[in-house]
């Protein structure tokens, strides 16, 4: 019987070690730490990748964090203190233009019945000890809110419009507020770039049209008196500003007025904010190397559901109808990535990266509270 004791514990170690390799320990098997969506360190890492999403981006509108939708962690063993975050983020887009490289804190959402909604998966990789926070990659998928619902609950509300450079409404309402705005301006002129964006609405009084444009300095400007492809058309851009021009048809004179953002240059104390949150790379070969690595990500805009799938209500099949994907790679043993441009010496330095978290690997503490809590702006 003394002999028996320890062949049955020997028999159990040897079936349990079958069982879990040594390998397969307690990280492999989740590897992925659940994090809350309203904690503040996520939201300022939320924050942050952001920011480098929308300073990649050379047009269309300035993103704005609705809410943390979720967000994982993984710990990397080969870099004490670093660890990759998988982040998902429900976004709204701004009255801010990329170009103005303004901050998204400092613009304003836009009314629910011209939102624009989205989502953006994002990979955020922090290292506290060597200083460094990076957005390593993301994908974001936009879309306008709901026509229909709109319709719905608001008939009277503006209609965005497919962006039209022949609608002559379009050529009058651009043509007369860029007009007014350039004989308002005591120094400088201005011409079109491109049409951004463009509604109209319909009121007792008549139609109002709405404009939003790109402009540039001009020696002069260009009105309504010149040829039409003057204002729509002008050679080698340079956009210096964001006007918002608005053509209300009366039964007497039509009212025009515009109201134009002219892009600074970011101060001094952005650039100070962004040099203490970036790393700082001074290899010359390393900075070549990052800049060859191209776009980190992409931001792609789908139709209006109800132009994309006129026969189908908005709750049909809303994953396939709102797809957002980051897979860096498939592998679940994950892949690593090289990221020696971060840090400064003759080191490589790697990353492992795992599959993106499917939705159905939501962190329990997630999705975080959303500044905008209307369905119609929250991604499915």
């Amino acid at each position: 019987m003394g002999l028996l004791l320890p062949l049955v514990l020997c028999a159990l170690a040897t079936s349990y070690s079958a069982a879990f390799p040594a390998q397969q320990t307690t990280k492999n098997l989740f590897p992925y730490l659940s994090r809350g969506c309203n904690d503040s360190d996520v939201l300022s890492f939320a924050g942050f990748a952001l920011e480098d999403i929308n300073k990649d981006r050379k047009d269309g509108y300035i993103l704005s964090l609705n809410r943390v939708s979720d967000a994982r962690e993984q710990r990397q063993d080969d870099e004490p203190g670093g660890s990759l975050f998988y982040l998902t983020l429900d976004v709204l887009e701004t009255n801010c233009h990329v170009l103005s490289r303004k901050s998204w804190k400092d613009c304003e959402a836009r009314a629910l019945y011209e939102t624009v909604y989205g989502q953006c998966k994002a990979l955020f990789y922090i290292n506290r000890p060597r200083r460094v926070l990076y957005t390593m990659a993301y994908n974001c998928t936009l879309r306008p809110v709901s026509r229909r619902s709109m319709q719905m609950m608001c008939p009277d509300c503006p209609s965005p419009r497919h962006i039209d450079d022949s609608d002559e409404k379009v050529v009058e309402a651009v043509t007369k507020s860029l007009e007014k705005y350039n004989k308002e301006s005591t120094s400088k002129q201005y011409s079109l770039v491109e049409v951004t964006r463009t509604s109209r609405m319909q009121s007792m009084v008549g139609l109002t049209f709405v404009v939003e444009y790109l402009i540039k300095e001009s020696p002069q400007p260009c009105t309504k008196s010149m040829d039409s492809t003057c204002a729509l058309h002008s050679p080698d851009p340079v956009p210096v500003g964001l006007c918002h021009g608005s053509l209300k048809e009366t039964t007497g004179k039509p009212i025009v007025n515009v109201n134009c953002d002219i892009f600074e240059p970011q101060d001094a104390a952005a650039e100070g904010e962004k040099a203490v949150k970036l790393p700082k790379v001074q290899d010359p070969e390393k900075k070549d190397a990052e800049a060859k690595r191209g776009p980190r990500g992409t931001v792609q805009k789908l139709p209006e559901l109800s132009v994309e799938r006129p026969e189908q209500s908005q709750d049909a099949s809303a994953v396939e109808e709102f797809p957002v994907h980051l897979d860096l790679t498939t592998d679940p043993e994950g892949q690593a990535i090289d990221v020696s441009f971060l840090f400064i010496g003759p080191l490589e330095e790697k990353l492992l990266v795992l599959p993106f978290p499917s939705r159905d690997q939501r962190s329990f503490e997630c999705p975080g509270p959303a500044r905008n809590a209307n369905d119609l702006v929250l991604p499915p």
